[in-house]
């Protein structure tokens, strides 16, 4: 499958993780140590926007994440944090990631319309389900609630924070300071939803902010993932470690798009790549291998082992995997990329402590050590190859890996035609080339 050379440029978002995504990066001397420093992040942000990147990105869940004692584990709840990032920038996107399992329709729908407005219409929420255990029982449960549950949650979730953010018509606010109206009432309604999770009156308490909806993002590859993403999804942060597995995912979800009615141009598939870029391909992966030798292998070891549902004693760092690891069926968490870093390990017979290396880059993103036109050549060949309508830039390293792919990589990349010289558009639906909603509520015209 090759790319239509009519179809638009590929969007290239970063995807921000305090020091770096590669597991030991805040070892390094000229790494930051934790992830509260709003100073480090705005620096990213303008590095990002001088690339014309689409957007920035933040992961986020619910619960303290691995050991504190062994790397950073604080982090800022995302949608603050890019209200910060919106004071510094003024074309790039903000993507926050909230979970739809332990939060309520009402008030995150509030949170991404307030977002909205405050960057003027750069806003996007990837919406997550969120296992593990220990998120649950933050939130008075004893476990992960299964898997297809969780999803059901998720779809009467969207409905409901949709029918909020379509709960103002556009023209609803008139502001006729002579007259003494300033809202139309009748332009403003309860949406009244009655479901199986939720009981929500409204209206918002927030009017229909610039892009209608922000931009709705998706990030499971499970079935269960892949059926959601193809109702819902206007961009897909996805795991593929080969570009097999990228073109077949590729066609997937835009087939189900197809199948439910939708233009498939209208879901764009954003695989994570984590670049480690030198001036040889030899300084490269040198670069890689010094990350690689700060790894701690016990903790990597624990980390995989709860990851996989077996006990740390049954990962010996020299063998492979063992035979008798659980079935995907058998997971309740994430169960794509369980599935992806099983069938890695076995494909390519690693042993514990070579997986653990190959995980430490990007947690089963695809990891990439070399120059910056290979890394371009890469980009590019993902894209013309229909894996990919774009990437999610995942620097091993920050702020230098973001810097040196804004500063290298993307001039190649824009002198091949492949992505933007200059921002077009003002907001994050614009950057992606997708139309504003209309109002579910109410037609463009009247009530």
């Amino acid at each position: 499958m090759s790319r239509d050379p009519e179809r638009e440029p590929l969007h290239l978002n970063a995807f921000l993780m305090t020091a770096g995504h590669h597991e030991a990066a805040w070892r390094l001397p000229r790494s930051p140590e934790d992830g509260t420093d709003v100073e480090h992040y705005k620096n990213l942000a303008r590095i990002a926007e001088r690339g014309k990147l689409d957007s920035l990105f933040l992961a986020d869940g619910p619960a303290l994440h691995g050991d504190p004692g062994r790397r950073p584990a604080s982090i800022l709840e995302p949608t603050v944090l890019l209200t910060a990032l919106a004071g510094v920038t003024s074309r790039i996107g903000l993507i926050a990631t909230a979970s739809t399992s332990y939060n309520e329709p009402y008030n995150l729908a509030r949170r991404f319309a307030s977002l909205d407005h405050v960057s003027g219409g750069r806003a996007g929420w990837n919406i997550v389900t969120t296992a593990g255990a220990d998120a649950a029982r933050n939130f008075g449960l004893d476990d992960t609630p299964p898997h297809h549950e969780r999803y059901l949650r998720a779809a009467e979730f969207i409905d409901v924070a949709t029918k909020l953010w379509d709960s103002w018509a556009d023209d609803a606010v008139v502001a006729d300071k002579a007259r003494g109206v300033h809202a139309l009432a009748e332009r403003v309604r309860r949406i009244d939803h009655r479901g199986p999770h939720f009981r929500v009156d409204g209206p918002l308490n927030v009017r229909r902010s610039p892009q209608g909806h922000p931009l709705l993002v998706q990030a499971g590859s499970s079935e269960d993932g892949k059926d959601f993403a193809a109702r819902y999804a206007e961009a897909v942060f996805t795991a593929q470690q080969t570009l097999e597995e990228g073109v077949a995912f590729y066609k997937d979800v835009k087939q189900r798009a197809a199948s439910l009615g939708r233009d498939p141009d209208g879901i764009k598939i954003l695989p994570g790549i984590v670049p480690v870029i030198g001036d040889t391909e030899a300084d490269a992966l040198e670069l890689d291998a010094e990350l690689d030798r700060h790894i701690v292998p016990e903790y990597a070891r624990r980390q995989l082992a709860n990851f996989l549902g077996v006990p740390a004693e049954r990962l010996a760092l020299d063998q492979e995997l063992p035979d008798d690891i659980p079935t995907e069926d058998e997971i309740q968490g994430a169960k794509s990329r369980f599935t992806l870093i099983v069938e890695l390990g076995r494909r390519e017979h690693l042993t514990v402590r070579q997986l653990i290396g190959r995980l430490g880059g990007g947690r089963g993103h695809r990891t990439f050590a070399g120059t910056a036109e290979q890394v371009a050549d890469t980009i590019g060949h993902w894209y013309d190859s229909g894996a990919a309508d774009g990437f999610n830039i995942m620097p091993a390293l920050l702020p230098s890996g973001l810097e040196v792919f804004v500063d290298q990589v993307v001039p190649i990349l824009q002198e091949r035609g492949l992505f933007r010289t200059e921002y077009t558009g003002t907001t994050l639906r614009e950057h992606y080339g997708l139309a504003r909603p209309a109002n579910r509520l109410f037609d463009p015209v009247g009530g």
